[in-house]
């Protein structure tokens, strides 16, 4: 990861690096400094040089056409344009948009500007987001010579084995998989990977097999107006603080690209298998959604006014949850009924050849109850919010109620716990917290409703719980809420009991737990989110969102210098491009896991928005 000095408030960088040339069709390594670019159905990866190393294909939990970031040594899956003598590049998201703008310059001053973007704007009524991406190459100043290379593959690592040629496009394919690239650009070269002077502006379409009957440089450019007009004015409704508005915009628009517009479902992240730390073996595959990360993502988006991926994602759990019979998974496809199952994908070395990589994930079949407060504090807003054109009725609540009824028959049950261990059950405190809460916030619910015998009955259901869940999560040996009843083990996820009303801000237990984890769980500002060993050993990276847990606690205590120091630290392990994933090298400050990671970024605007001067504030007082 790249080591930059910029306020804690700027986030879209030129950033031009210099240094020795790389060798034609090599690759230099930035690691997880990487941009996405997507339009709510499709997704892909771009590194600073503008090569598209991950497009998973037709949707976010697709094959991967384009799998360079996780195929190791490899030089497969993906897609670039190679400047000859390339001295110097810049990369950047072209202002509040999804469209990622870079300039590649030789060392005769040649210049190389590449513009990538997935279609997204409002036509016909709806919104236009085909599986898609475009990518305009432009020359803009003396004689650049590039080579424009595509080499994609299919099932998880497999070179496409068949290409053919049409008047306007190139058509690749197997038995089972077919990618169609139209472009104005020379064929032939493509085809041999050969040289050439750009003496013009070329564009290129990546997506299905089908013609493209359209005038291509006319539509290339059109869609690449009205798609950063979209983002344009979807930005330009967001309600959001004066302090770090273009790092919160920046995460803002990265969460609306993890979700899927088809069914609500919002994804985790795009990646799969980028190790938690390096020769770890903890590779998971987090193209699915869980319904923890998507409550997360749910209350940022709604803090800042994006409440219609809220309605959607709670469309989406409803429909999963309507089933009185089956009981909730703690993650599923972005299309429910997609079977999950792990498997590894042999063809693909792994991030760095750090494998393996895996495909599907085995924490679809664990118990995690948490899921079942998750989705009732998501659709809490439906019955509170004014802003929402269709609030919950009886309907929904009653179909709340079921949730409710197993978490509080299932709260003091023993689960994997909101770190999915694969060994172990126990008591999880944070489950258990979140099985209450759901139980609790029904009883708010009802009196909302004027269903005064039905906020009587979860009141009855939420008080028991509530003492039990003190009692049983404090361990007054350790001076902190445990990770588990009866355990000794501390764990970060704890510092979400006051946020969700388990203990006031003011408990002194809960004042003794913020203490215990800063002196046992921080590394170098960073927050592990246990140090104990797990099903793979000792975990060396901490995790980025229990950071941010931190930050609000120490906000709501009252340390509000501490908070902000820590906030504003934070900010400087962003990527280039303002991006987070899950887990970050205490001592290296490394980006490492999936990416980018909802989480992480959820996590940066709840505390953005927390931490920020309001506006008046600022006007006013300076």
């Amino acid at each position: 990861m790249n080591d930059f000095n910029s306020t804690a408030d700027v986030i879209s960088r030129t950033v031009s690096q210099r240094g020795s040339t790389p060798e034609h069709g090599g690759m230099i390594d930035h690691g997880l400094d990487v941009a996405i670019i997507g339009n709510g159905r499709t997704a892909a990866l771009v590194d600073p040089c503008s090569r598209i190393v991950w497009w998973c294909y037709p949707r976010f939990d697709g094959d991967p056409i384009f799998c360079r970031l996780v195929a190791g040594r490899q030089e497969k899956g993906f897609s670039d344009v190679v400047l000859d003598d390339m001295a110097e590049f810049s990369s950047e998201y072209v202002r509040n948009t999804a469209i990622v703008s870079t300039v590649l310059t030789d060392r005769h001053g040649g210049k190389v500007k590449i513009t990538d973007f997935a279609p997204r704007f409002r036509q016909f009524g709806r919104v236009f987001r085909p599986p898609q991406l475009y990518r305009i190459i432009e020359p803009i100043a003396g004689l650049p010579r590039v080579t424009i290379r595509m080499r994609p593959t299919c099932d998880y690592g497999k070179p496409l084995p068949r290409r053919s040629l049409g008047s306007n496009h190139i058509r690749y394919s197997d038995d089972s998989t077919v990618i169609r690239l139209t472009t104005d650009a020379p064929l032939s070269l493509i085809d041999g990977e050969a040289p050439f002077v750009l003496t013009r502006p070329l564009h290129l379409v990546f997506g299905p097999d089908e013609p493209f009957t359209d005038d291509l440089q006319k539509t290339c450019r059109d869609f690449a107006e009205r798609t950063r007009d979209y983002w344009m004015e979807w930005v330009r409704r967001l309600s959001i603080s004066y302090d770090w508005q273009e790092a919160i915009i920046r995460a803002a628009i990265t969460l609306k690209l993890s979700n899927f517009d088809e069914t609500g479902g919002i994804i985790a992240a795009h990646t799969t298998s980028i190790p938690e730390a390096p020769s770890s073996g903890r590779t998971w595959d987090y193209r699915y959604c869980w319904l923890r990360d998507a409550y997360f993502v749910v209350q940022a988006l709604n803090r800042i006014g994006a409440t219609r991926t809220m309605e959607e994602f709670i469309s989406f759990t409803l429909s999963i949850a309507a089933n009185p019979d089956l009981e909730l998974r703690p993650l599923y496809s972005v299309v429910p009924s997609t079977a999950l199952e792990e498997r590894i994908a042999p063809d693909l070395e792994g991030y760095r050849g750090d494998g393996p990589v895996r495909v599907g994930n085995a924490a679809v079949h664990q118990v995690q109850h948490d899921a079942y407060g998750s989705v009732i504090l998501a659709a809490m807003p439906m019955f509170f919010d004014r802003r929402l054109p269709r609030p919950g009725d009886e309907g929904l609540f009653h179909l709340l109620e079921s949730l409710g009824n197993r978490a509080a028959a299932k709260a003091f049950e023993p689960d994997a716990g909101i770190w999915e261990y694969r060994g172990r059950q126990r008591i999880h405190t944070h489950s258990a917290a979140m099985c209450w809460a759901g139980c609790q916030r029904l009883a708010a619910i009802a009196m909302r409703l004027g269903l005064e015998s039905r906020a009587k009955y979860w009141n009855s259901i939420a008080e028991p719980m509530h003492a039990t869940l003190l009692e049983h999560a404090w361990n007054q040996k350790r001076g902190a809420f445990t990770a588990a009843f009866g355990s000794d083990d501390l764990d970060a996820s704890v510092l979400l009991l006051a946020d969700l009303g388990v203990v006031e801000v003011d408990d002194p237990r809960f004042i003794s737990t913020v203490a215990a984890m800063e002196r046992e769980l921080v590394r170098e500002k960073h927050v592990m989110r246990y140090a104990r060993e797990d099903d793979f050993g000792m975990p060396v990276t901490a995790f980025l969102i229990c950071r941010f847990w931190l930050i609000d606690a120490l906000w709501s205590l009252g340390r509000r210098e501490a908070a902000h120091d820590l906030f504003a630290d934070a900010m400087k392990h962003r990527n280039r491009y303002g991006l987070l994933s899950e887990d970050v090298d205490p001592q290296t400050g490394a980006l490492w896991g999936n990416f980018p990671q909802t989480y992480s970024m959820a996590g940066l605007i709840l505390s953005a928005m927390r931490l920020s001067r309001n506006w008046e504030d600022r006007y006013w007082r300076g």
